[in-house]
């Protein structure tokens, strides 16, 4: 068995690469990183160590490495001739792997098993983007077979990969938790061989646990982290006031999420104790600066923050912690991030309704609205 996986980062080689490789596949790691690339094939292996309440060690090996830059032909044979083909490159850079996973189905053989095409990023339904932009780049042949020649599942993946040391090379530290949730449904009944990776009829209550909890909480974290100047997100779940924000954010989501999806309450709420647990791991040295960068895309209208607050919003629910939480990632000041200095920019030179309408996607109409616009202005003012 074969996977092809774009993104031979951190998240690539400790979570989906490893899960994959001990389902028993050969990996073949894509990426535009050669001097990462080179250094992967140039080594038989490397290792991914889990740190946690409970410790081990991973060796990974039976894999390759092509440069999806300059080796595309190579990089397209491989996943024609693949059983799955994996991406942990980040949502928007899909549209960029897109046209090589397209050219490979076109030149697919009909005689192999459809390609199981899976997108593994922090974002909802992200394989459906991905397949948005496969279908653009297919022929005619391709798109009159497609069911014939690929299978596309969206999958909600959750393990904590912090920032390495400087000297760690390709091993990676990850914590000891992990879940990759899969809808089985695109699949009938020939499900992909892998063993550490769960299928579920209906993954939609995954995925937006999973945001609404790991990265909303997460993220929550670094921002209140960074403003208290904590070194780590550890140190900063040490602080009383941060523990509780946190806590509070995860409260209102969890409400939101037993009411949409009817979780059972003492499941989620011991979820979330799990949650607060990981964000708090001493194992693993991970910093608000890492964890809070990007900023503008985290407060999209469908992400960690203004998502969950919207749709507590619509049901007549002020969210005041997430409003909090907002507040603090529009005080996100690092310099060395693109969208940090962008954040800057716009709050000085826009009024706070277009902010608001500019970095939330927010409707003037939408009960929400009207608290951002609140926050955003409170920010500015603080703002020397």
């Amino acid at each position: 068995m074969k996977a092809v996986h774009f993104g031979a980062g951190n998240i690539g080689r400790g979570f989906v690469g490893l899960i994959l490789h001990n389902a028993g596949y050969e990996v073949v790691f894509a990426d535009v990183n050669a001097e990462l690339i080179d250094s992967l094939a140039s080594t038989p292996s490397y290792r991914v160590h889990e740190v946690g309440a409970s410790s081990k060690s991973w060796m990974v090996d039976n894999y390759r490495a092509l440069n999806s830059a300059t080796h595309e032909a190579d990089v397209v044979a491989e996943i024609a001739s693949a059983d799955i083909v994996t991406t942990a490159v980040g949502p928007n850079i899909l549209r960029f792997v897109a046209p090589l996973i397209a050219r490979a189905i076109n030149a697919r053989d009909a005689s192999l098993k459809p390609l199981a095409v899976m997108a593994c990023e922090n974002a909802i339904n992200a394989t459906d983007l991905l397949k948005q932009e496969i279908v653009a780049g297919l022929d005619d042949a391709a798109l009159a077979s497609l069911d014939a020649r690929a299978v596309f599942a969206n999958t909600a993946v959750d393990r904590i990969v912090p920032g390495q040391a400087a000297d760690a090379g390709l091993d990676v530290t990850v914590e000891d938790f992990f879940e990759w949730a899969i809808e089985s449904g695109p699949f009938g009944d020939e499900l992909p061989q892998i063993a550490e990776a769960h299928f579920v009829d209906d993954l939609a209550p995954y995925i937006e646990r999973k945001l609404f909890t790991v990265n909303t909480g997460h993220a929550t974290t670094a921002y209140f982290g960074f403003l208290e100047g904590a070194a780590t997100l550890a140190d900063a779940m040490r602080s009383s006031e941060v523990f509780a924000r946190v806590a509070a954010v995860l409260d209102e989501t969890k409400a939101l999420l037993i009411a949409k999806y009817d979780f059972d309450p003492e499941v989620q709420e011991a979820y979330v104790q799990k949650n607060l647990t990981r964000f708090a791991n001493p194992f693993l040295p991970d910093t608000p600066a890492r964890v809070g960068r990007q900023p503008v895309r985290k407060l999209g209208r469908h992400e960690r923050f203004i998502g969950p607050a919207a749709e507590l919003a619509e049901r007549g629910i002020v969210p005041e912690a997430l409003l909090g939480a907002i507040g603090a990632a529009l005080r996100f000041d690092l310099p060395e991030d693109a969208q940090s200095v962008e954040l800057k920019e716009l709050l000085a030179t826009s009024t706070a309704e277009d902010a608001t309408s500019r970095l939330t996607g927010l409707d003037a109409a939408h009960p929400l609205y009207a608290h951002v616009v609140r926050v955003v202005e409170r920010v500015q003012k603080s703002q020397p």
